[in-house]
């Protein structure tokens, strides 16, 4: 039985990798891409969507365009982390254009059709979902689950020394999101990211061996994170939003998670976007399964079997891949 997803993205480095997984996964049915301003710039990327889109040979799944800013807040770029987020690489888009419908409302369409089945990886700021959230009230109960990639559990941040990017970015997003009433699953950053989630060079060279376009295009893309990542001390190329997209079709991979109350600080500079995970001793409701631990292993060996998938891209990349 397949599992019909959504992927809400700020495609750049891992993000691509992601929509592979929703893409290749013959468990996975991916009914469409919403875009959301996050990593880098809006329209670089809806260009890394299409080239990973054309790596897989799969330019049929519709893209939507959904916020190009956070709710209340100026854009923050990580572009100093992805560079343009897809390896410099380029194809021809003519001919390739975003469906005219909002992300917004294709979000609360898509699971309106399909009340309780669809399941939605939030790779990005939870803009989009905190709009569908405000417009439209039965979102809610439409959507089966939301796969978060966001916060940190009780660790450290990744843009300061509290917040997370994502949850950074639009923290009054997040805020919303966790307050709904969705089932969420969590995949933070720290610790799980940074000890499960991770790739060292040797790694990364496995993956190239495999040798396929699609495993050329995910070494590419990640270069420059894989760089950035050493050089502030973490010792390989960090994979959270795969391992969102991962752990939603292959929840095997999980070994140990638990139930938590989360909340995002949306008042603090100081600590913005912090997510606050309380284990269950605070006397607060839980809201949310936070994932603690994965099968690191079966991840890389999960996401190589994929990548082994021979594709023909049907437009040429620049560079060649």
């Amino acid at each position: 039985m397949t599992v019909p997803l959504v992927i809400d993205t700020d495609t750049a480095q891992d993000d691509c990798i992601a929509i592979l997984v929703g893409l290749l996964d013959p468990q996975a049915d991916l009914r469409a891409i919403t875009m959301v301003a996050g990593n880098v710039g809006f329209d670089r990327q809806v260009h890394n969507a299409w080239m990973t889109l054309n790596v897989a040979d799969r330019l049929d799944v519709p893209v939507f365009l959904g916020c190009r800013r956070p709710l209340v807040r100026d854009w923050v770029s990580a572009e100093n982390v992805h560079g343009d987020g897809g390896g410099g690489l380029t194809i021809d888009e003519s001919g390739l254009a975003p469906q005219k419908e909002h992300g917004v409302d294709a979000l609360i369409r898509l699971a309106a059709e399909a009340p309780g089945e669809l399941s939605i990886v939030c790779i990005g700021p939870l803009t989009n979902i905190a709009m569908a959230v405000i417009k439209d009230p039965t979102f809610v109960t439409n959507v089966k689950a939301l796969y978060i990639m966001g916060g940190s559990n009780n660790a450290r941040g990744n843009i300061t020394a509290a917040g997370e990017f994502n949850f950074y970015v639009d923290p009054d997003a997040a805020k919303t999101v966790f307050a709904a009433g969705f089932e969420i699953t969590v995949v933070p950053w720290a610790p799980l990211t940074l000890n499960d989630g991770l790739f060292t060079r040797a790694e990364v060279a496995r993956i190239a061996e495999v040798g396929t376009p699609l495993a050329r295009f995910m070494v590419r893309v990640c270069e420059a994170t894989l760089a950035f990542d050493e050089s502030v001390g973490i010792a390989g190329s960090t994979h959270p939003d795969s391992l969102t997209a991962s752990i939603l079709l292959r929840p095997e991979l999980v070994t140990a998670s638990g139930r938590y109350a989360v909340d995002v600080e949306a008042d603090s500079e100081l600590t913005r976007g912090y997510s606050a995970m309380s284990w269950g001793v605070h006397g607060l409701a839980a809201n949310a399964t936070v994932i603690e631990s994965v099968d690191h292993s079966g991840f890389l060996d999960y996401l190589i079997g994929l990548l082994g998938t021979p594709t023909i891209p049907p437009r040429a990349f620049a560079p060649e891949l």
